[in-house]
């Protein structure tokens, strides 16, 4: 693909040796389509997380960010170049299951002098209960986690009683594997099943259901939750962000309305996945 010239997209004071890095930009500082499209993404991410950040940074000038399931770390990187790297406390812990990828951004970081970054070869159980993390984290943040491991995410967020989660949630196949399943069953049971009975509305009834039972599982915990666009859809179809503030007013029927959609789409067996039960905290 062509590249184009690089114009307004990069931000003042923005590390070019960064996005170089990332292969956002080519070698002699060009941004390709491609790139400017994952780059827009990461930017209109950064602008709802900024005033979190500034928020929380009134009272908490060490205050800490989790990027779970941070693959190749873009994100963490760019909120690095363009929030923390001018301030003096604050850290970023990117937590990946792929020791390749750790080991990459570990050597990244520290070429870039990039000092608060920390990044993990942690399971999500581990990642709970590792020393290598405190005990409390401020803000949780997964960008395009495939599957689950959004999932993994706010279990580790409501472990570490995050005070802010932010969730761009992609590929959501459990729920939809669970219905496709559960497909004769439930024809007897509901007829909502008509609302998953085709192979394409299986699919998108599936991602649409999951992202609804992480919000109610969510408030049943305490948090204010917004659901909203990422970009537009032209760039991705994985474009729902969640955004969840910790308010501590429980909504008080949330967990029951879990527990009954759960039940009348015949998917309790997904019980344990929304419905925390362990101790919290």
């Amino acid at each position: 693909m062509k590249p184009v010239p690089l114009i307004a997209e990069i931000k003042p004071g923005q590390s070019v040796e960064l996005l170089k890095e990332l292969h956002i930009l080519t070698g002699d500082g060009k941004l390709n389509q491609d790139s400017r499209r994952k780059l827009k993404q990461v930017y209109h991410l950064y602008n709802f997380i900024e005033p979190l950040l500034a928020e929380l940074l009134v009272d908490n000038p060490h205050m800490t960010l989790a990027d779970h399931g941070a693959g190749k770390s873009y994100l963490g990187f760019i909120l690095y170049d363009l929030f923390f790297k001018t301030r003096t406390g604050g850290h970023i812990f990117g937590i990946e299951t792929r020791s390749e990828l750790v080991d990459k951004s570990c050597a990244l970081a520290q070429r870039l002098h990039f000092q608060r970054m920390s990044f993990l070869n942690l399971t999500v159980d581990e990642s709970i209960h590792s020393p290598a993390l405190p005990a409390r984290i401020d803000i949780v943040a997964a960008l395009h986690a495939c599957d689950t491991a959004t999932d993994d995410a706010i279990r580790f967020a409501l472990h570490k009683q995050a005070r802010f989660l932010v969730l761009v949630p992609c590929c959501q196949a459990e729920v939809a594997a669970v219905l496709r399943r559960n497909k004769n069953a439930s024809f007897s049971k509901t007829p909502l099943s008509e609302l998953w009975r085709h192979p394409l509305h299986t699919r998108e009834f599936g991602s649409q259901l999951t992202n609804a039972l992480r919000c109610l599982q969510l408030e049943a915990h305490g948090y204010q939750v917004t659901v909203t666009e990422l970009v537009g859809w032209e760039h991705s179809m994985k474009n729902e962000l969640i955004i969840a503030r910790q308010t501590g007013q429980v909504r008080a029927n949330a967990e029951n309305r879990l527990e009954q959609i759960l039940h009348e789409l015949n998917l309790d067996e997904l019980r344990d996945r929304f419905i925390v039960s362990e101790k919290i905290g």
